[in-house]
C-alpha cells in the first residue's frame, strides 16, 4: 500500500512579493518601536526597580509587568495599541482586557471581578491600617467613618449578561466592614443604600455611580454621622436645578482605548442633566477649596472628605453637604485608590493647624483585596 505526500503549493509572484513587502513593514515596525522604547530608557521616564521591591514581587512577575506598562507608553506602541484597540471593537466589537461587555451597552471594569493574590491577607492588611488611622485621629479629638463603595458589578448584576462575577467576592465588603464595626471603628457598606436603586444607581459606560447613586448613598452617610453624634458645621440649607442633558464621556470607554474614535464609532455615550448646586438667598458661599484656610475658624466646615474619583463624580460632594446641612472639605483624588486621598490629605500641614472634627474616607470595594502598597502615615 502507498501513500503520497502533499506537494506544497507553489507560491505566486504576486503572494511573494506581497510576502516580502509584509516583511519588510513589520521589520521597520519592530525597528521603530524599538527605538521608542528605547528612547524612553535612555531618557530616564522608566523606573526599572519600584523603591518597594520584594521579592514576591519579582517572582509573581509585578516588577516586568510595571516595566511593560511603562514601555507601552512610548510613541510608536502606543498609537499601535489604539490601531488594534478600534480595529477590535469595529470588527468583533472586544473592549479589551481592562474592560468587559455587559448587556445593552453596559460596560463594566475587569478590576472589580477579579482575585487578588494573598486577597484575604491584603484585607487584613489594610483594616489594620484603617484601624491605626482611627486610633491616631482619636488621639487628636478627630471622628473618622469610613464608608465602602460596592463594585458596580454587585449592584448593577443584573446588566452583566454573560459576565460572571466571582463567588468568592460575594462577602468581601460585609466581612470587611464587619470587622472594622467589631474593632470600634465607625464603617458603612454602601450597598444596601444602592440596592433599592439597581442598576440606576451606576453609569452605564462608566465605572462610577450615578446622581442617583451618588444623592442616595450621601443619604445613608448623613444619617451615620447623625447616629455618631456629630454635628456638621456651619449650618447652610442648599437647593439644586438641573442643567440641560450634556452627553457623558465614559471612562470605560478611554479604559478600553476607545475615546480617539469618533463618537459615533465608540460604545455609545449616555446624556445626562447634572445637578447644579446653591445655597439658599440670603447666605454667603464660602470658599472651600483652600486646604490651608479650610477648618481655620468657627465658620469653616468640621467634615473632611477623603478618597477616591467615586467622591469627585456625580455631584457626590454637593449631595453630602446637601445631606449634612453644611459645606464639607473635598480632598478626594482621583486615581487615589485605598490610600492616595488619604495621604495626600493627611501629609498636608494645615490638616495639623486646622483639624477637622470628622474624616469621612470613601474606599472603592475593588480596593478592599489589593496590595497594600502605598503606606498611609500622618503628618
Amino acid at each position: 500500500m502507498s501513500s503520497s505526500t502533499p506537494q506544497p503549493a507553489v507560491p505566486t509572484e504576486l503572494t511573494a512579493r506581497v510576502s516580502r513587502l509584509g516583511g519588510v513593514v513589520f521589520v521597520v515596525f519592530l525597528a521603530v518601536s524599538f527605538a521608542s522604547s528605547m528612547w524612553l530608557l535612555i531618557s530616564g521616564k522608566v523606573q526599572m526597580l519600584p523603591p518597594d521591591l520584594t521579592r514576591d514581587g519579582v517572582l509573581h512577575g509585578e516588577v516586568t509587568h510595571k516595566i511593560a506598562k511603562q514601555l507601552s507608553e512610548a510613541g510608536v506602541p502606543r498609537k499601535a495599541a489604539d490601531l488594534e484597540r478600534g480595529a477590535s471593537w469595529l470588527m468583533l466589537h472586544d473592549t479589551g482586557a481592562r474592560v468587559r461587555p455587559g448587556c445593552d451597552g453596559w460596560l463594566f471594569l475587569t478590576d472589580e471581578m477579579r482575585i487578588n493574590r494573598h486577597a484575604q491577607a491584603n484585607a487584613q492588611i489594610k483594616a489594620a491600617a484603617v484601624r491605626d488611622i482611627q486610633q491616631q485621629l482619636s488621639l487628636r479629638g478627630i471622628r473618622l467613618l469610613v464608608a465602602v463603595v460596592p463594585d458596580k458589578s454587585r449592584i448593577a448584576s443584573g446588566q452583566l449578561c454573560d459576565l460572571r462575577r466571582p463567588v468568592q467576592l460575594h462577602n468581601r465588603a460585609v466581612a470587611w466592614v464587619e470587622a472594622l464595626n467589631k474593632a470600634g471603628v465607625s464603617a458603612l457598606d454602601l450597598a444596601p443604600a444602592l440596592q433599592s436603586l439597581g442598576s440606576e444607581a451606576y453609569l452605564r459606560t462608566d465605572t462610577h455611580w450615578s446622581e442617583a447613586g451618588a444623592s442616595a448613598a450621601a443619604k445613608a452617610i448623613a444619617v451615620r454621622v447623625q447616629a455618631m453624634g456629630i454635628t456638621a458645621t456651619p449650618h447652610k440649607d442648599y437647593e439644586t436645578a438641573l442643567q440641560d442633558p450634556a452627553r457623558r464621556p465614559g471612562d470605560l470607554v478611554r479604559l478600553a482605548g476607545l475615546e480617539w474614535l469618533p463618537a459615533g464609532l465608540q460604545p455609545a455615550a449616555e446624556s445626562v442633566a447634572a445637578s447644579r448646586f446653591s445655597e439658599k438667598a440670603g447666605e454667603s458661599q464660602g470658599d472651600a477649596d483652600s486646604l490651608d484656610d479650610l477648618f481655620g475658624d468657627d465658620n469653616l466646615p468640621n467634615v473632611a472628605l477623603i478618597g477616591t474619583s467615586f467622591s469627585r463624580n456625580s455631584n457626590f460632594a454637593g449631595f453630602m453637604q446637601q445631606a449634612l446641612g453644611a459645606p464639607i472639605g473635598d480632598f478626594a483624588r482621583d486615581g487615589g485608590e485605598f490610600s492616595g486621598g488619604a495621604n495626600n490629605y493627611f501629609n498636608n500641614p494645615a490638616f495639623k493647624q486646622t483639624p477637622p472634627a470628622l474624616v469621612i474616607w470613601e474606599i472603592p470595594e475593588r480596593d478592599l483585596q489589593t496590595p497594600y502598597s502605598d503606606v498611609i502615615r500622618l503628618l
